[in-house]
């Protein structure tokens, strides 16, 4: 088998920048050969949230936005074909998961046949700037099947980094968390597990204008704070079981003031440290709850990095392995890029990018949409 080289493009809802994989696939061996993150331009940021929080303005703002983040998009996969010394016409193809302005899947408030989930980034744009065929649009089919259309990087964890005999969950910390239970028989099962890291970033954001709590040092120095950890757990997510998705339509700032102007007068530092709690307590009981304790656990997403949060994880699961999927030969800041890479290599070869018992769809489908070079 020839060797393919694939690029994966992704803009999470932490929406700090576009992360670019170059993956090489051959011999049924998953390779990072190369990777680099191009930052979101604050206006283009600012522009993102006003979409994702609703405005008058949001059609002619989606269009123009679409345009724009398309044409990044694009700048981000040349920049690193330059930087791996690789030639466009060498990359069979790109896969841009897109921007998510809006994720409603089907739940007890809404219908299969309503649910929706909607990225922005014009493949149009990408395929005639780079040259490069591209692949977008993977969620939709899924939600079109009955799923959940999330989460996808299942199906990439699996066929990166499983191994039979071994079980192992992967967990991927973006702005929101998400986790892979690979089982030792080869079986697959995950879900959202609700906030990553876009509760805290939106909380220190808010209080000190910086994008995120570098290694949790601010969480640190505040104290947990009961009550409100155990309002926010009342949220009805964490009590619904798999499949399941979410995203900032469910868990935002707005809803974290609303609960706040409610409570006794809580410092922004204890809130803090309380946020982080509730990403790590709803991982681990995720992870308790499909795994019974056992196996290996290893960390990738933004979230790897923030190490009051990892070492908070590790003590919620004393009887198991904790690690970043470096062990597993893949940095953790580019795991979900290169989740979408391979997902385009799924498209173009005509094979299943889902996992349904993930997603909850009918069946096992082909994702995304070929935008040819």
């Amino acid at each position: 088998m020839s060797t393919h080289h694939y690029i994966g493009l992704m803009s999470g809802t932490s929406l700090d920048a576009v992360d670019a994989a170059l993956i090489s696939i051959g011999n049924e061996q998953i390779r990072l050969e190369h990777a680099l993150s191009t930052p979101l331009p604050a206006n283009l940021k600012a522009q993102i949230l006003e979409l994702c929080a609703g405005t008058s303005n949001e059609i002619e703002l989606l269009g123009q936005v679409d345009r724009e983040l398309g044409s990044l998009f694009a700048s981000a996969a040349l920049n690193l074909c330059q930087a791996a010394g690789v030639s466009p016409t060498n990359i069979t193809a790109i896969g841009s998961h897109g921007q998510t302005v809006r994720h409603r899947p089907p739940d007890k408030q809404r219908a299969a046949d309503a649910a929706f989930s909607l990225q922005i980034g014009d493949p149009n744009t990408i395929a005639e700037l780079t040259g490069i065929t591209t692949v977008a649009d993977f969620r939709r089919r899924d939600i079109a099947a009955g799923g959940q259309g999330a989460p996808l990087v299942p199906a990439f964890h699996a066929a990166a980094f499983s191994q039979i005999g071994h079980e192992r969950v992967i967990v991927n910390i973006g702005g929101m968390a998400n986790i892979s239970l690979l089982k030792a028989d080869g079986e697959i099962f995950g879900f959202d597990t609700g906030p990553g890291n876009v509760l805290m970033d939106s909380w220190i954001n808010h209080c000190h204008g910086q994008a995120f709590d570098r290694d949790g040092e601010w969480a640190q120095s505040g104290t947990l704070n009961q009550q409100l950890l155990d309002t926010l757990l009342n949220d009805p997510y964490y009590a619904v079981l798999g499949p399941k998705s979410t995203g900032r339509e469910q868990f935002n700032l707005a809803g974290l003031l609303s609960i706040l102007e409610k409570l006794d007068d809580i410092s922004p530092t204890d809130v803090q440290a309380t946020l982080l709690e509730l990403t790590a307590h709803s991982i681990c009981a995720a992870i308790d709850q499909c795994s019974q304790g056992r196996g290996e656990v290893f960390i990738c997403g933004g979230g790897s990095a923030n190490r009051a949060l990892c070492s908070r994880i590790q003590s919620l699961l004393p009887n198991q392995k904790l690690a970043t999927t470096d062990m597993l030969g893949i940095h953790p800041d580019w795991v979900e890029a290169a989740a979408f890479a391979w997902l385009a290599k799924q498209s173009i070869a005509g094979l299943a990018g889902n996992v349904p018992a993930v997603t909850g769809a009918k069946g096992a489908r082909i994702l995304g949409a070929i935008y040819p070079s």
